[in-house]
């Protein structure tokens, strides 16, 4: 049993060193993907996913030596992991909540609205040292550039990504006399320029439409999120157990091969041999004089015997 556990807590922190590869390899993948434009969420994936390559390695060889101070390291790193992360999914789902865009009328795209986002990913998006970072982004990933030559028909049938609805085009709903917006139109109508480096990236609809995009991304990796929670939960279990035998195999109790290097009697062992020895020096006493006693007795009768 005891070989079986550190045996089985080994692979399955082979099995989260492998899990850990697709946390770090989705937070890399937010941070390079050019169209994210959005780092808010990719530090604590990068951090988590770091935190447990680095933990299944020290309970890898926790469990392969028998040390357990490791082993306990490891399982007190793993519940503030198991914590961390369930705090991550409530958070994501929490901020990433609303949105989805609204259908627009005889077209197959989607168009977003700021308003449609959670305060929080308002807040951050309006800040400049954001938003500067996002826009840089938008603009050097060229996405505007695929659509430049879109023909009318073109945007009847086909669809768009968000950020090419948010920040490509003006809104739908935008009526333009001579190349200029008619009055009592959205605010986006009167932002909106053809000239290839101001486009709608100053409207609001652009801040939607990568909001939309981080939305999305968000909602895949906390399905990658949930499947390693429910793994690092099964290896914790397991993990208490192997941790539990490591403990035995220092003590006086160990499973398998005999370990024992010192006995450690109880206390009241030493107790019991000072009430024996004691009860053994009192019954030799008490003996002796009974002996003595008897022998008094039997000298005077014989001494009575011969004076009478």
């Amino acid at each position: 049993m005891y070989r079986f556990s550190n045996t089985v807590i080994g692979y399955l922190n082979l099995l989260t060193l492998l899990a850990s590869i697709p946390i770090i390899g989705g937070g890399l993948w937010l941070a390079r993907s050019s169209a994210t434009c959005e780092s808010s969420l990719q530090t604590p994936i990068l951090v988590l996913g770091f935190l447990v390559l680095l933990v299944s390695l020290a309970g890898f060889v926790g469990a392969c030596f028998n040390v357990a101070w490791a082993l306990w390291l490891y399982l007190f790193v793993m519940l503030f992991l198991i914590a961390a992360l369930l705090g991550l999914i409530a958070f994501g789902f929490a901020v990433t909540g609303g949105g989805r865009g609204v259908e627009v009328a005889g077209r197959v795209y989607h168009e977003y609205r700021l308003g449609d986002y959670s305060g929080w990913l308002r807040r951050r998006i309006t800040e400049p040292r954001y938003w500067d970072a996002a826009l840089a982004c938008v603009v050097g990933s060229k996405t505007c550039a695929k659509i430049a030559l879109w023909t009318p028909l073109d945007y009847l049938q086909r669809d768009l990504s968000p950020i090419q609805s948010g920040c490509c085009k003006p809104p739908t709903s935008c009526t333009y006399t001579e190349g200029a917006a008619m009055a009592a139109q959205d605010e986006d109508c009167y932002k909106w320029n053809n000239a290839p480096n101001i486009l709608c990236y100053a409207c609001d609809s652009c801040k939607a439409g990568v909001l939309e995009q981080v939305r999305m991304d968000w909602h895949k990796l906390t399905v990658l999120n949930v499947v390693v929670l429910i793994i690092l939960i099964a290896i914790y279990s397991i993990g208490c157990c192997a941790f539990r035998n490591a403990r035995r195999a220092e003590s006086e109790y160990p499973y398998g091969e005999n370990r024992m290097s010192k006995i450690h009697p109880r206390w009241d062992y030493y107790w019991y041999l000072t009430w024996l020895f004691s009860s053994y020096i009192f019954l030799d006493v008490t003996l002796c004089f009974d002996d003595r006693l008897n022998f008094a007795l039997l000298v005077s009768l014989h001494s009575e015997q011969e004076y009478s």
